[in-house]
């Protein structure tokens, strides 16, 4: 069934297009093809590898950086069709939303920004702009996915509560606040991640459950599932996550609908045009959802166990990034030819941020047992 679209929704007919002109599709609208360019990029792939909170392999139920980015879709989606905005696009947008992230998570991200301080630095929102517009490589006539202007403007002006994509350099997005597609992908990525990661440290028992009782998410979604009536402490925890997220997605339509027929959009310039956002929670939400998130960052993202099993990657990625940029030829051709005209240094970050925690341990084993110079050791 065809969604009908508000008049703020982002219809494709009326979309600023493609960076090269392509004839439209027989069966599918501009933005599915968007999404569908996405989920068969190398590059969505290799999410499945990479570390969101805890490193692949350690346990299969933990979440990826690919799960994590199908549960941001599945909440967009939903967020989207309620109000009444195009729910291909917002999915296109949360599927992409995380390409750009280096292995190893936000450690090796500050890892990369700190090797490439002398080099325009890096920042994984961008780098996900990077991605689809230089790195991935499937056509012929053109580099990158050549996605349509709305979706990849989703990307440039992607930000949570911990990074920001307002540096991206691209003067084609400057004066541009996103879209209500784009602005639902960010809060669905803070909703998601909040919501899987209280869930996966109460699993990993980095995060103590006699800590959580009192953070008032956790205090009311257990009281609306009668929590003390179920005697499974693992589905206590997954429904308690379950119930956090279908508060927060249910005070975002409340909220998100009261500010949109406030503001009266005619168009979509006229939210892009705004200073202010139309998508959001409210005040007595927003205050639960920064309580929790000051919650995890002091007991899960800065624990001192997680931070130890981190400290090796600065100087892991330090090798790896110093060693391919004396010996490219270790790359693969198309990074070879990029280092002409992206420089050597930024061509190297390209492919170390692409690689997958179990791919990047590997290549550095290799430059180990190599040399830099090309030597066997």
């Amino acid at each position: 069934m065809t969604q009908t679209l508000a008049v703020h929704a982002v219809a494709p007919e009326k979309s600023r297009g493609r960076r090269f002109p392509e004839r439209p599709h027989t069966y599918r609208s501009d933005f599915e093809r968007d999404r569908d360019r996405i989920m068969h990029a190398a590059a969505f792939r290799r999410l499945e590898g990479k570390t969101q909170v805890f490193m692949p392999g350690l346990n299969d139920h933990y979440r990826t950086r690919l799960t994590h980015s199908i549960e941001v879709s599945q909440i967009g989606r939903t967020i989207a069709r309620r109000l009444g905005v195009n729910e291909t696009l917002t999915e296109a947008i949360c599927l992409g939303h995380d390409l750009g992230h280096s292995p190893f998570g936000h450690t090796g991200e500050a890892a990369l920004n700190g090797l490439m301080a002398d080099h325009g630095g890096f920042e994984h929102n961008a780098q996900t702009l990077r991605i689809v517009d230089v790195v991935e490589h499937p056509y012929g006539d053109f580099t990158g996915l050549n996605l349509m202007f709305e979706t990849r403007l989703g990307f440039a002006r992607h930000h949570s509560p911990y990074d920001c994509a307002g540096g991206c350099g691209e003067t084609e997005f400057e004066g541009l606040n996103c879209t209500l597609e784009g602005q639902i992908a960010d809060l669905a990525d803070r909703i998601a991640y909040n919501c899987h990661d209280l869930e996966d440290g109460l699993r990993s028992r980095f995060i103590e459950e006699s800590l959580v009782a009192d953070i008032s998410l956790v205090a009311l979604a257990r009281k609306s599932i009668e929590a003390a009536r179920i005697g499974d402490y693992v589905v206590m925890r997954t429904r308690t996550s379950k119930a956090i997220l279908d508060y927060l997605v249910s005070d975002c339509l409340a909220t998100s609908s009261d500010r949109i027929a406030s503001a009266g959009p005619r168009n979509v310039e006229d939210v892009c045009g705004r200073a202010d956002r139309l998508i959001g929670l409210s005040g007595r939400a927003e205050r639960q959802l920064a309580e929790l998130e000051r919650f995890l960052l002091d007991n899960l993202y800065h624990n001192p166990r997680l931070l130890e099993l981190n400290r090796p990657v600065g100087g892991l990625l330090a090798k790896l990034f110093e060693g391919l940029c004396r010996r490219p030829e270790m790359m693969p051709r198309y990074f070879q030819k990029m280092a002409a005209t992206e420089g050597i240094e930024r061509t190297v970050c390209d492919y170390i941020a692409g690689m997958t925690d179990r791919y990047c341990l590997s290549m550095i084993e290799k430059i180990d047992c190599e040399g830099a110079d090309g030597s066997r050791q």
